[in-house]
């Protein structure tokens, strides 16, 4: 047996545009706790952990997802300031690597509740920070918070995006043909699981010739498209400059613009009423604080007798009850001001503003853990092309980190996807 470790990966941090991801910091007495919970928690998990001098730590057979620590010292020191952003501050540092980054993800996913005793689990409000108060999503929080993720760069998103340009999962062709089955995915087949999930979204809303159609948020374009070749108007609403301006390309070129207006509107300053709404894993991006506005706003353009199609990721009601107060590494450097909602919360956001209730739902969580794999592996497939856009080296392995970390949650089932039929009854 060999004790030698792989090369640590190059990552040349830039101090002026990632000052977190640059120096370690944190208290040398956190950073020992840290240690402490890390090494007693892993010890039991399926996973192995390998220190620089060899050293072995976890119950994972040789198969298991291997965690190669190149800087403990330093991953310490963060995972000890910051918890489980600090846990990915160190991954995009290079203090530790790992082949198989899904696979542990997977497995961290999966035993959350085993990693902190439960009395520090209790205390967490008082260690970790609070989602800052710039990141709420008013009209100018929002603008802000769209910008920092959807105008990245258009030809970065169509790197790893199929030729839809869609960025929500797919549903793909399944064994039982059921909705919601175990996915027969492949990445040829990304696109048709894309309009197969943008159909049943229409299908929900009851979209056909005629009928007048609200989207709330545009994405690229797709569903907008798809909608009007189905002999609906569409008016689809989106607050990033660069997906309005690519959407309304891509509906000019289908030959579609007297059909689809696309506007460049927050969805609380939407005008008129509509057969029919359509909008797909936008909940998200609102912020819980809007939850009931967002909502609202929906029930307010919906014609009688409409209905809407609502597509969400979602998480267990009691998880979402325990982390909603938590910055997370994904809101600070993914998707800021965000929150997962659990369906139960929606429900009772429905309740408690709108008229409107869920009259049908379809689970499909193991198709996001497949849409994202393939997306993944096209990401890194075209790295150089990625360096080429101007990325750097901690965005790679930062989109990577978020890439990997999605799919474990789904793959785990720490977190899921849900279509939702919403109608007045």
């Amino acid at each position: 047996m060999t004790t030698s470790t792989p090369q640590a990966p190059r990552c040349a941090v830039d101090a002026g545009r990632w000052p977190d991801v640059a120096v370690a910091e944190g208290s040398p007495v956190r950073a020992a706790v840290a240690r402490v919970l890390f090494t007693h928690a892993v010890a039991a998990l399926p996973v192995r952990v390998r220190f620089p001098d060899g050293r072995l730590l976890g119950a994972g057979p040789p198969e298991a997802p291997v965690m190669v620590l190149y800087r403990p010292r330093e991953f310490f020191r963060r995972f000890g300031a910051s918890g489980l952003i600090g846990f990915g501050e160190s991954y995009l540092a290079g203090d530790w690597d790992c082949a198989d980054l899904t696979g542990l993800l997977t497995v961290f996913a999966g035993h959350a509740g085993d990693l902190i005793p439960p009395v520090l689990q209790r205390m967490r409000t008082l260690a970790l920070r609070r989602p800052p108060a710039a990141d709420q999503q008013t009209r100018d929080g929002a603008r802000r918070n769209i910008g920092r993720h959807y105008d990245l760069s258009n030809e970065l998103f169509a790197l790893f995006l199929d030729e839809t340009m869609t960025y929500s999962s797919a549903l793909f062709a399944t064994r039982e043909g059921a909705a919601g089955g175990p996915p027969l995915a492949a990445g040829h087949l990304l696109a048709d699981g894309q309009r197969r999930k943008i159909d049943g979204l229409l299908d929900r809303a009851g979209v056909g010739p005629g009928c007048r159609l609200l989207e709330v948020g545009t994405g690229w374009g797709e569903l907008a498209i798809r909608a009007a070749q189905r002999g609906a108007s569409v008016v689809t609403v989106t607050i990033s400059r660069e997906q309005q301006a690519f959407a309304a390309g891509r509906v000019a070129e289908a030959g579609l613009a007297g059909r689809v207006r696309v506007e460049l509107r927050d969805y609380r300053d939407i005008e008129g009423t509509f057969d029919a709404i359509c909008s797909c894993e936008m909940v998200e991006a609102v912020g819980e604080r809007y939850w009931d506005v967002y909502l609202t706003a929906l029930d307010q353009h919906l014609a009688p007798g409409g209905r809407i199609g609502l597509q969400t990721i979602t998480m267990p009601h009691d998880r979402m009850l325990a982390t909603r107060r938590t910055y997370t590494w994904i809101q600070k450097y993914i998707f800021p001001g965000g929150l997962l909602p659990s369906v139960t919360a929606i429900e009772d956001s429905l309740a408690r503003s709108t008229r409107l209730r869920v009259t049908a739902r379809t689970d499909f969580g193991p198709h996001y853990a497949e849409t994202l794999k393939i997306w993944r592996d096209r990401f890194q497939a075209r790295a150089d092309e990625v360096a080429r856009l101007g990325f750097d080296d901690v965005f790679a392995r930062m989109w990577t980190f978020y890439l990997c970390y999605s799919e474990a949650g789904f793959r785990s089932g720490y977190i899921g996807v849900s279509q939702l039929t919403l109608a007045r009854i």
